[in-house]
């Protein structure tokens, strides 16, 4: 099927009459039937073939958004202008289809989605700063198209399984990472998948509008970030955190940023984590412990003499 502009779908969201483009405004269909001057199709056919032009046509009522035919006489069927009318009503499926822009399930499973699938892939799968040669506005298109032709909730578990199956498979590759590489490998895999959903999330701002939050009542981001904590994070918290509780006792044993990232991203996907480490997480996130009472000053100026030592014995001086 030959992709239009957005431009060209600007008609989308004026033949719906809810915010769900569900229904289709009344007199919908016969309005498709006339040419942008009001003559019936019949007319512009002719026309195209070459017919001289006759004198136009009497103004033909609508009957059900459908337009009936009827001859000077007020006669429905008879002479030219009958026939003429009738050739319009009698198109074809595929002329309609043609006419309405109607996008079937087929056309979405063999056309919409395979575009979304393969540019989704890419999106999951680049590094930071990679450039992605795909046309962002050809597949919003894609996505604005099916929204408007009822396919979103076909779309949405499309979308689901597709992130789901990929997150299986970045869970099973983290398994197989060696002690010394595993939380440099989580830390790639956490800000590969929350840098992608910067760009899936906005292209599904329609599915997410339309569809997600009207009829689901949540948000596409909330739950794309809800795969990543279920069958990833929760798969390899426990194996993560006292890799990380190790790192931490030895200084620059992994990168700062690198521990900042991860336990700032295990707080922002599931915040009761805190209970598994909170001297950790308290390090790169505030308010994270109780407030300081007198009694415990001297344990920590132990805390931050022990620091010192450590930093000293790396290399750094005062």
């Amino acid at each position: 099927m030959e992709e239009e502009s957005m431009e060209e779908e600007g008609g989308c969201e004026a033949m719906m009459d809810d915010q769900n483009h569900n229904n289709w405004g009344a007199g919908g269909y016969g309005r498709h039937l006339l040419s942008p001057t009001g003559a019936p199709l019949g007319d512009r056919l002719l026309h195209a073939a070459g017919a001289p032009a006759g004198p136009p046509l009497p103004s033909v009522p609508e009957a059900n958004g459908v337009l009936r035919s009827c001859d000077p006489g007020g006669a429905p069927g008879r002479g030219a202008a009958g026939a003429i009318n009738a050739a319009a009503i009698n198109i074809n499926a595929s002329t309609s289809k043609f006419l309405m822009n109607v996008i079937t399930i087929e056309d979405y499973k063999s056309t919409y989605w395979p575009k979304l699938d393969s540019a989704i892939d890419q999106l999951l799968t680049q590094s930071p700063g990679d450039y992605i040669p795909i046309s962002y506005e050809q597949i919003y298109s894609c996505v604005y198209k099916c929204v408007c032709q009822q396919h979103s909730e076909q779309m949405y578990s499309d979308l689901i399984k597709k992130i789901t199956n990929h997150l299986e498979r970045v869970s099973k590759e983290l398994q197989a990472s060696p002690p010394d590489l595993y939380i440099e490998r989580f830390n790639v895999a956490l800000g590969q998948y929350m840098g992608a959903l910067q760009s899936i999330v906005p292209l599904f701002i329609y599915m997410n509008k339309f569809y997600i939050e009207t009829k689901l009542n949540r948000d596409l981001k909330d739950d794309l970030i809800k795969l990543f904590t279920e069958h990833v994070a929760e798969k390899h918290i426990y194996n993560l955190m006292p890799l990380l509780l190790e790192a931490q006792s030895t200084p620059f044993q992994i990168t700062p940023s690198t521990m900042a990232n991860i336990v700032k991203g295990l707080y922002m996907l599931r915040p009761e984590w805190v209970q598994m480490a909170p001297a950790l997480f308290s390090k790169f996130i505030p308010n994270i412990l109780p407030p300081a009472v007198e009694s415990e000053l001297q344990e920590y100026a132990a805390q931050d003499q022990k620091l010192q030592r450590e930093l000293m014995q790396n290399g750094f001086t005062r």
